[in-house]
């Protein structure tokens, strides 16, 4: 991965996004493009992480959008933290990019939001866990919605 930039989630990009396939168990990430989830990604939360040539690399979000919405049944989002989500291309993945890419979003993030800062993992994905723990992340709760359990988890700043 060479230089990366933010830029604003567009229908290119928000379609790329949904034709992403991961190979299993990580499939439970895919998405299917319809309007609905294309209406999702061009809201104002998203935003695309491209590299110096413009090819997309991932994405992230803050806000309500990075909420599995079941999670507020089980008092998951009680606190008022900022939520990310992210997302990085499957061809990029298990290639040790998550570390660089994890640091650019945080750092991104950290700029607007100074307190704690909240994210929520599919409990199967230790990869990712393992990494957002060795960016200071600390396990709070879980809760199981009936595709998968969850796991939020917060960084102190």
């Amino acid at each position: 991965m060479n230089q990366l930039l933010v830029k604003e989630m567009n229908q290119r990009f928000a379609e790329e996004i949904l034709s992403w396939n991961y190979e299993p168990p990580y499939d439970f990430y895919n998405n299917e493009l319809s309007g609905e989830s294309l209406k999702e990604l061009l809201n104002s939360e998203y935003r695309a992480v491209v590299d110096i040539q413009n090819n997309l690399i991932g994405f992230f979000c803050v806000g309500d959008s990075a909420q599995v919405p079941i999670g507020w049944q089980f008092g998951a989002y009680s606190k008022p933290f900022p939520d990310i989500g992210l997302g990085l291309k499957p061809t990029l993945t298990g290639k040790g990019n998550g570390s660089r890419f994890f640091s650019f979003i945080l750092e991104q993030i950290q700029k607007e939001n100074q307190l704690q800062i909240r994210l929520t993992v599919a409990k199967f994905n230790e990869r990712a866990i393992r990494l957002y723990e060795k960016f200071g992340f600390t396990k709070e709760m879980e809760f199981e919605s009936p595709s998968a359990v969850f796991i939020t988890m917060v960084k102190n700043q």
